[in-house]
């Protein structure tokens, strides 16, 4: 200060450096249709109260479902051919069932309701607007079966829209088979997504109105025993509620007895949540139990396992949903899709190093334009320096003391030369020995000789 007037003057000097604050690890953004609701306008929530006041509910099947009678014994048949192409509303149920939080949806349909073909450019559409959007880290596309061929060409552009970014992972799901799967994805970016395999049977019922759900026939067996047509009570369950309250009820209960069958990327996102609220962003999201799920749709056999988790050629790993007995059913995967990766090769290597090096740019912004000299040098050293210790003690970075678990280097000659000052760059070059899950635990058994 420049003093002019005599008199006595407070002077306060910064003693410790700034800090570092850490990012959220898990704001999924939802990347679908809904009944109603903004269009490609990114719109945080946290519940499904919230998420059902914006955008609606789920897509009425009953037009994909039928009725027969026989002997007051109802039958409900689906025609999977139109059933559950629209996931939104059951993706929610399930992200928040396995302990997802806030979340980003983006709805790339009409607000009048559920159009009636499914569009990529809907969904590239809604997946650039994610690029305005810095809190989402995890991008998710619970309509992408219904896509077909062209989820591939989505799932790449998210992969490059996350490698360009440097803030995001997606979450993939496998459409159509695993060998297509793995010919289709193409991007460059394959350690900034995992894909989930198989769908999952969940406790969700689909959503009708029982207008829509036709009855195909009506048949009582006569005196000789012979299941024989008579005039259908009812030509809809609308109508077969007056008539006949039994057998409503009785045909309601059937419909609902078959469950879901979801994509699994929505529950994925969900563990990834809890796992980072419980454990940590460093912890693998694997070894974890799914809620509302009966089983996956198919089981696979031990060669199928290996297949999915290693694939020499192009090094896309699948990480596999399995049934335990007396465990339910468990993530039993945590790869990237870079699997013949040493450094990009886990999930939650990769989202750890996301966070890290988000929540550090952050906070090095404030540095911009200031001297470009050892005190602030100093400053920022100590403030990076810190962080790291803190991830340290919490267990995200291997050694038995900081000095092996992490170092922070800047300077001149150290990371910049003299030329690197004259154009203005600060160089800072961080290095962490991030822990990696023990995906396979071999325990060796032998024969110990008796001794006298």
């Amino acid at each position: 200060m420049n003093y002019k007037t005599p008199g006595v003057y407070v002077e306060e000097i910064t003693k410790f450096p700034p800090s570092v604050a850490q990012v959220e690890t898990a704001i999924p953004a939802f990347v679908g249709y809904t009944e109603k609701g903004p269009k490609n306008e990114p719109t945080r929530i946290t519940s499904m109260l919230e998420y059902e006041a914006l955008f609606g509910k789920a897509k009425n099947e009953g037009e994909a479902i039928t009725v027969s009678i026989l002997d007051d014994v109802v039958t409900a048949n689906f025609d999977d051919t139109k059933l559950g192409r629209f996931q939104m509303y059951y993706a929610m149920q399930m992200y928040f069932a396995n302990g997802g939080g806030p979340c980003y949806i983006v709805s790339v349909g009409s607000s009048s309701g559920y159009p009636a073909n499914l569009r990529l450019n809907d969904f590239q559409n809604g997946l650039d607007t994610l690029e305005k959007e810095d809190e989402p880290t995890l991008i998710v596309f619970p309509d992408a079966e219904a896509l077909g061929i062209n989820a591939y060409t989505l799932y790449n552009s998210a992969l490059n829209q996350a490698e360009e970014m440097k803030d995001r992972f997606v979450i993939m799901d496998v459409v159509r088979n695993v060998t297509e799967f793995r010919t289709g994805v193409t991007a460059t970016g394959l350690k900034y997504g995992a894909a989930y395999y198989p769908k999952l049977e969940t406790v969700l019922s689909y959503s009708f109105e029982d207008k829509d759900v036709l009855i195909t026939s009506y048949k009582e067996t006569n005196t000789s025993g012979v299941a024989v047509a008579v005039a259908s009570p009812a030509a809809d369950l609308n109508a077969l509620k007056t008539k006949s309250s039994a057998l409503y009820n009785q045909a309601k209960n059937v419909i609902a007895s078959k469950g879901v069958v979801v994509s699994p990327s929505s529950s994925i996102a969900g563990v990834y949540a809890k796992v980072d609220s419980t454990s940590g962003v460093f912890k693998a999201p694997a070894n974890v139990g799914l809620n509302y799920v009966v089983e996956p749709v198919e089981k696979l056999s031990p060669d199928d396992l290996d297949n999915l988790n290693i694939d020499p050629s192009s090094g896309k790993s699948i990480n596999a949903i399995r049934t335990f007995a007396g465990k339910g059913t468990m993530v039993w995967g945590a790869r990237t899709l870079d699997g013949n990766s040493n450094e990009w090769r886990y999930v939650s290597v990769r989202r750890f190093f996301n966070m890290v090096e988000e929540s550090v740019k952050k906070s090095t912004e404030r540095f911009v334009f200031e001297a470009n000299t050892a005190n602030t040098w100093v400053k920022v050293q100590a403030m990076i320096e810190n962080f790291l210790n803190e991830q340290w003690k919490d267990g995200a970075l291997a050694g038995s003391k900081p000095e092996e678990a992490y170092y922070v280097s800047v300077g001149l000659n150290k990371t910049m030369s003299a030329q690197d000052i004259l154009e203005g760059r600060m160089i800072i070059e961080v290095g962490m020995a991030a822990v990696r899950p023990a995906e396979f635990i071999i325990l060796r058994f032998s024969h110990k000789l008796q001794e006298a």
